[in-house]
């Protein structure tokens, strides 16, 4: 399994600079978040032996295993759809949450970040293609979601986060990658102080390539590099 990973990690390595070299980017600047939410704690381990260091998670109950034994290790990301009756496990153990996608969830957070005297990077969720299926914001209401959270304390809105549909031919999706990043840099015009809004969370094992062409400054990949080991139960 090591070997593998290793391997897996040295050819996504290799495509993110190409994709970099075509957008004239730095390649330092894009993050690959290992999402092992399917992978037993060994692999998980493996991942933070290679030494990528963001592990991406969605399911609270199952991640407590490996926050007990791996927590300080890595830097944790929740990348699921977040219920407000889960915050309290989520924050302080979770420094990036990347499914802020309504006002009733900003409010938990902000609350249980007060109680543990922690602040959460978060990224908007938007919902760009408009897919039923999909959670996050329609486009047009971002700007005003993120005007509704200036006042809190304990949420930084580090930037947004976006789903593509899965497209056979990946360059399908870079509309999808274009618009997120359009939407940010109005963000960024708000100049807000807890809406920094540098990063882009947005890119998947299918078409990390054409995100990364776009702005992606993290990437979630899963399949690519550990495999799909086991079956979601939920």
């Amino acid at each position: 399994m090591q070997q593998k990973i290793r391997e897996s990690i040295a050819e996504i390595q290799k495509r993110i600079e190409q994709a970099s070299l075509r957008s004239n980017r730095n390649p330092s600047e894009i993050k690959i978040v290992a999402v092992t939410k399917y992978s037993t704690l060994e692999t998980t381990k493996a991942v933070l032996d290679e030494g990528l260091i963001h592990i991406g998670e969605s399911k609270v109950q199952d991640v407590i295993p490996k926050l007990n034994m791996l927590g300080d290790r890595g830097i944790w990301h929740f990348i699921g759809h977040l219920q407000t009756n889960k915050v309290k496990d989520v924050v302080g153990h979770f420094r990036y949450i990347h499914s802020l996608d309504r006002i009733s969830l900003a409010k938990e957070i902000e609350k249980w970040g007060k109680k543990k005297e922690v602040k959460t990077n978060c990224f908007v969720q938007v919902n760009v293609s408009g897919e039923e299926s999909k959670f996050g914001l329609k486009p047009k209401e971002v700007l005003e979601f993120v005007k509704e959270t200036s006042k809190m304390e304990y949420i930084t809105i580090c930037g947004l986060m976006t789903m593509a549909p899965f497209e056979s031919n990946p360059e399908d999706t870079r509309p999808i990658f274009q618009k997120l990043r359009e939407l940010q840099e109005e963000v960024k015009s708000l100049q807000l102080p807890h809406a920094p809004a540098q990063d882009l969370s947005m890119g998947m094992s299918n078409d990390f390539e054409v995100a990364i062409e776009e702005g992606a400054t993290f990437i979630r990949l899963g399949t690519i590099l550990v495999g799909q080991e086991l079956k979601p139960t939920h």
